[in-house]
């Protein structure tokens, strides 16, 4: 008898069949839109400086300005889905980010190409795709289905850094904002002929206003919303200045650039692999919060101070995404095992609110540094970043360890 309980244990947590394909399926709904859009990233700053009214600032403005059409409209669309179920508001994030795909492929100056990308951030799903993934899944497996998520987000990041550089070499920065279009049109047809459909798919109260208000003013929910936020403001401010590094310091071609970044992805993946069981446990999950931001900054400072030997910038870049892929998958299952079911989605859409309004001043900061002085100074502003979001870490880890509902996943 004394082992009933570990049995019960095991078996709560063993993933369901319907839960893995959920988790497999909308990762790949997920990660083919990712894919297109992070194919811009390791070649942006150094293409758009050859168009006719570039300048730092445009640069940056057209790396970041993505985060603040889902700034608007992250929340709104979280809580439509909370509404009208989750499919029907993907769909249409899906189809307003493919229209905005072809406006900066037929634009020729970068004040277009920034309109596009205004347009694509307004396509903003993935809080309700988080909340889809959610519903089809029970609490205490939610930070293994967003592992699954967040390993498959890391290898499109991974294959998109590697075949950027040779696909612009070949169809040009019109035809990399073509294939984003593509492949959000494909993911859209995945979403309906392969992703389950929850058995409510719609939140038959959905709360209002003012509780959703309350919600996010929870101090829990500030620190983790906070700590996304800071995660994406320094990743959009080093791919400002990272790919400039790379040509401009350490005279590596972008057709080049693969070779640093698949062997640092490679770390990262395995990284993120040995990790993510200790994830599972509330207490160490915020232990790898802690640990994965200070290694951010000390990263983004080994990248200011990286001289001309490539090692250094090898072994940064390493330490960087290996500490932004575990955050990646550790955050949002937070967030989403803390937001009550009827604010679900609007809690995701809030927590990816957060994500893209950092993009949105990690690249206008980004550009800004750059103009004023050179790329190298953004990794110091980027680290200069750190300094905030630290403590807010160390404010928050309690505060989220102490959550009823957490305690009581970690109980059974």
């Amino acid at each position: 008898m004394p082992t009933t309980p570990t049995s019960i244990r095991t078996k709560s947590t063993k993933l369901s069949r319907l839960e893995l394909r959920s988790a497999l399926t909308l990762a790949c709904v997920v990660s083919l839109r990712l894919f297109g859009l992070f194919l811009i990233m390791p070649v942006f700053s150094l293409y758009a400086q050859r168009m006719p009214d570039a300048s730092p600032w445009l640069i940056g403005m057209a790396l970041g300005v993505y985060g603040l059409g889902q700034i608007l409209l992250q929340i709104p669309l979280g809580m439509l889905s909370d509404r009208i179920g989750r499919k029907p508001a993907i769909t249409l994030g899906l189809l307003v980010f493919a229209i905005g795909g072809v406006v900066a492929a037929c634009s020729h100056t970068l004040s277009g190409i920034v309109l596009g990308r205004a347009l694509q951030g307004m396509g903003a799903v993935a809080g309700a795709g988080s909340a889809l993934l959610t519903d089809l899944t029970r609490d205490e497996n939610r930070s293994k289905v967003m592992g699954i998520l967040g390993v498959s987000i890391g290898l499109a990041f991974l294959l998109a850094l590697i075949l950027g550089p040779p696909l612009e070499a070949v169809t040009g920065l019109a035809g990399l904002f073509g294939c984003t279009s593509i492949l959000a049109l494909l993911s859209l047809a995945l979403l309906w002929l392969i992703v389950p459909t929850p058995e409510l798919s719609r939140a038959p109260a959905a709360a209002g206003p003012a509780a959703i208000l309350q919600m996010l003013a929870d101090s829990r929910m500030l620190a983790l919303n906070g700590s996304v936020f800071f995660l994406h403001a320094v990743l959009t401010a080093a791919f400002v200045g990272l790919p400039l590094l790379l040509a401009d310091q350490l005279h590596l071609p972008a057709s080049s650039h693969w070779k640093l970044y698949l062997p640092v992805m490679l770390v990262a993946a395995l990284v993120m692999g040995a990790c993510m069981r200790r994830a599972q446990e509330v207490t160490q999950a915020l232990r790898l919060i802690r640990l994965c931001s200070l290694a951010i900054g000390l990263a983004l400072l080994g990248l200011a101070f990286a001289g001309r030997q490539l090692i250094t910038p090898a072994i940064c870049t390493a330490v960087f995404f290996s500490a932004f892929n575990l955050l990646e998958a550790i955050l949002p299952g937070l967030v989403s095992r803390l937001a009550p079911g009827t604010m679900r989605g609007a809690a995701m859409g809030a927590y990816s609110t957060s994500q893209f309004l950092g993009a949105f001043v990690g690249g206008a900061l980004g550009g800004f540094i750059m103009g004023r002085d050179g790329f190298e100074a953004i990794f110091l502003g980027a680290a200069a970043l750190c300094l905030l979001w630290i403590p807010l870490i160390m404010w928050g880890a309690p505060r989220i360890a102490s959550a009823p509902q957490l305690r009581q996943s970690a109980a059974r």
